[in-house]
């Protein structure tokens, strides 16, 4: 049994029976051994057992007592999550950080959410931790450089994803066409077997290129010891291929009757499940357009006054109490103070106020809103990420990374949904082999139960 002790920074304790209600509350949670409330710093020292209760436990129980703990929150880009499960598995992993109290992941803006114990979670650790489990993190940084790179890497997964689309979906339907319309002119006058090679040859770009990408993703999952919707896809497709190839290359492999093929079936899962994925890129590509047009309303310099000469600088380096000029038409780079002139300021974009606000010595003025006419000079108050633009952006951030709660149901049915769904398929198979029936109906059967599962990925878009 292995005991490590924490300190809980803590918020809204007034007496010193606060101090006994949270002693006596986190005493009674399975694993923790030992409990010291400390008033005046805020703090409590718990020792507990990891193996039994966990920090996002003890938070759990702070705040049903009242209180909350004081946490440092951080953001984090995911890449290569492709359903819920991943979300549920890059959850967990950074809960496994030690210091992570709660980690709250969304799979349409890509984002997570990651509240820890101040100074005590070691983001190397955590990048560390969601790569043994088969992602990539990449720390949120609010510059606008920084989202046009995120911007133009997901216009290149569009147009990817919609070539594989645009080739997948044309020869899919030959294929669906061959397979379900035997009588059609010219083509019902060749050989079963040689239309069964038409049929391969079709096949194999929509199975090989078109769905690499599900092939890949479902490889990187099985090697992390996990199953998600890509596993599906992939062994479906491949079973309904493969039982295919082997009826076109060796006829009387499974016996001397005439067999059909499924060639239909493959092509048509993965270009159905392509769209998706088309149409899920596009709708996350929308959901930061807002945040964009927020960052780009803050100007990437200044005009500062020192020692009564105007210099223009980086708004990185403007500093609470620097006199910064500001000329028509163009934008306040930060929030503070007129001192000087008078002029009209746009605030339509903070506000919501439909007319510009007139603005002379003693107004305040907001980082971002756009001067229309007059030309003043100010004194900077709030810079950084304390401005109303940054608290703004933050608010829309983390609005983007909350979920509701059927979404979090969502995520952990769906961490056992693959799983389920092959054992399924695969009790199937055995049973109706155990039964006495040929093993291409058998594989049919295990087939369809794959193929059914898989537009999950669809409703996930």
């Amino acid at each position: 049994m292995s005991r490590i002790r924490v300190s809980l920074p803590l918020r809204g304790m007034t007496c010193a029976s606060c101090v006994a209600r949270i002693e006596k509350g986190l005493q009674q949670v399975e694993g923790v051994h030992w409990v010291q409330v400390n008033l005046a710093t805020e703090q409590a020292q718990v020792e507990y057992d990891p193996q039994v209760v966990s920090l996002s436990t003890l938070g759990e129980r702070i705040e049903a007592l009242g209180y909350e703990m004081a946490l440092e929150q951080r953001q984090y880009r995911i890449e290569g999550m492709t359903c819920a499960a991943c979300v549920r598995r890059v959850e967990r992993a950074l809960l496994k950080v030690p210091g992570v109290v709660r980690a709250q992941v969304n799979l349409a803006t890509e984002r997570a959410t990651v509240q820890g114990l101040p100074g005590q979670v070691d983001e190397a650790t955590l990048l560390r931790q969601v790569e043994a489990a088969g992602y990539r993190a990449l720390p949120l940084r609010q510059a606008v450089e920084e989202k046009d790179r995120e911007q133009q890497a997901r216009q290149e997964e569009i147009a990817d994803l919609q070539h594989r689309l645009g080739l997948s979906a044309v020869l899919a339907l030959l294929v669906l066409l061959g397979s379900m319309v035997p009588g059609l002119p010219l083509w019902s006058q060749w050989p079963q077997g040689v239309r069964h090679w038409i049929l391969l040859l079709l096949t194999v770009p929509v199975q090989f290129w078109g769905g690499a990408r599900f092939h890949r993703q479902a490889w990187r999952a099985l090697r992390h010891g996990s199953a998600d919707m890509n596993v599906l896809i992939s062994v479906g497709t491949f079973a309904a291929f493969l039982y295919s190839l082997i009826v076109t290359v060796a006829p009387s492999f499974f016996g001397h009757e005439e067999h059909h093929v499924y060639y239909d079936t493959s092509a048509m899962i993965l270009a159905f499940i392509l769209l998706g994925r088309w149409l899920e890129a596009k709708a996350k590509g929308r959901t930061s357009a807002a945040l964009r047009a927020l960052l780009a309303l803050q100007p990437p310099k200044a005009r500062r006054l020192r020692d009564g000469q105007e210099e223009e600088v980086a708004i990185e380096e403007v500093q609470v109490g620097d006199l910064l000029r500001v000329r028509p038409g163009e934008r306040v780079p930060v929030d503070g103070v007129v001192l000087e002139g008078r002029s009209s300021v746009d605030e339509s974009m903070m506000t919501g106020e439909s007319l510009p606000v007139e603005k002379g010595p003693g107004s305040e003025v907001i980082g971002g809103t756009l001067n229309t006419v007059g030309t003043f000079l100010m004194r900077a108050t709030r810079v950084g990420r304390d401005t109303f633009l940054a608290q703004l952006v933050r608010l829309v951030e983390e609005a983007q990374g909350s979920k509701a709660p059927v979404q979090r149901l969502a995520d952990r049915v769906a961490a056992v949904f693959v799983p389920l769904v092959i054992g399924i398929a695969s009790l199937t198979l055995l049973l109706w082999l155990a039964a006495g029936f040929p093993f291409p109906l058998a594989l049919s059967h295990f087939i369809a139960v794959l193929i059914i599962a898989c537009p999950c990925a669809l409703g996930l878009a």
